[in-house]
């Protein structure tokens, strides 16, 4: 008795998922298909360029005069302010040069308010007048250019930001304008790259640029171009200078950092599209295609020309416009009128497209 019951229960548990899953078969005649969008042929998609980040203003500070240094009151690394004191020169000299000037200065100075005072009294002639007034003038140009030179012994940061390098250490002697300290500045972080003449020729046409960092993965930074040099390097590479256009994480993204530069090309239509190869039905010596219809899902038979095979294993084409939907995938199982269900792009949670 036990048994029969069991056999009929196992029967009808059988016979009822039978029944559901001709249910589902009879109900769902649509055919899972990937769906892909045709576009330009021409569009040469987005080049790519190495670079590197360099602080906005960079300047190579020197002393205006020669001598030996005495100081340098800065290390690689630190914060600086604009037009602080960064090392000092030896001024033993500037100062001995000044007072001589100064006393000379006084001398001049004192015969030529008298000359002055003479001329006007009617007392002295013109000759005596004009040389009293002209060396005046001189003496009192070299007192000036003596008091900077003293002045010019100390050393100011033209720019605020970080001391980059240190190139000359204090008891070395360096002549005037030979660099002793790099300072990086300014707002915001710049990217330096190189075109070849060949991009160069066509930087016209790129769109936009951006960037990305090893550190953040596929974040892109938005890029907008700072300069572009007019002369070839000895390499024949021009170099580009853009700047980071938004925020980041300036504790993560420094100067001197190595990065990838994007340039999107702007796209030319000539009526030719690209394709996969897999998206191609040959049949009965006709090339042709599937284009989806959204609307009621139904996919409908499209004859095409193909003109070129890529090296990326897509064909260019002729016979549809840009942006139209295709199916990419299983068309020898396809027929005019038949209706589908595109699958899901795959996302980065969808791993293999399982999902």
């Amino acid at each position: 008795m036990k048994v029969s019951t069991f056999t009929y229960l196992f029967s009808v548990a059988v016979i009822t998922l039978s029944s559901c899953s001709n249910n589902v078969d009879a109900t769902d005649e649509s055919v899972y298909v990937n769906v892909v969008e045709a576009v330009n042929a021409d569009r040469l998609g987005t080049h790519s360029f190495t670079g590197k980040t360099k602080a906005a203003e960079e300047a190579n500070v020197a002393f205006r005069v020669s001598g030996p240094i005495s100081s340098i009151r800065v290390k690689v690394g630190d914060r600086v302010s604009k037009g602080q004191v960064i090392a000092e020169m030896d001024n033993r000299d500037y100062q001995v040069q000044l007072n001589a000037t100064q006393a000379e200065y006084d001398q001049v100075k004192a015969d030529a308010e008298r000359v002055i005072a003479l001329y006007k009294e009617g007392n002295t002639t013109s000759q005596n007048y004009d040389k009293a007034r002209y060396g005046l003038q001189r003496i009192t140009q070299k007192l000036e250019n003596h008091k900077n030179q003293l002045a010019d012994t100390k050393l100011r940061t033209p720019i605020s930001g970080y001391v980059k390098e240190k190139l000359h250490e204090a008891g070395e002697t360096v002549g005037a304008g030979m660099p002793v300290l790099t300072i990086s500045g300014g707002v915001g972080l710049e990217v330096e790259i190189y075109m070849s003449a060949q991009d160069y020729a066509r930087r016209d046409k790129f769109t936009s640029y951006y960037c990305q960092f090893d550190l953040y993965g596929d974040e892109k930074f938005p890029l907008k171009i700072v300069s572009v040099s007019s002369e070839a390097n000895v390499s024949q590479l021009y170099t580009v200078r853009l700047r980071i256009d938004g925020e980041y994480d300036t504790k993560k993204i420094t100067a001197g950092m190595s990065t990838m530069v994007y340039a999107a090309e702007e796209e030319e239509d000539h009526g030719v599209v690209n394709l996969p190869t897999s998206a191609i039905l040959s049949k009965n010596g006709k090339t042709s295609v599937f284009v989806y219809n959204a609307q009621n899902g139904v996919v409908n038979q499209h004859d095409v020309e193909v003109l070129d095979l890529n090296r990326d294993g897509s064909v260019n084409l002729k016979g549809l416009k840009k942006g139209t939907k295709i199916v990419s995938t299983g068309v020898h199982h396809l027929v005019d009128g038949a209706k589908v269900k595109p699958l899901a792009p795959k996302t980065s949670t969808n791993v293999g497209g399982l999902l």
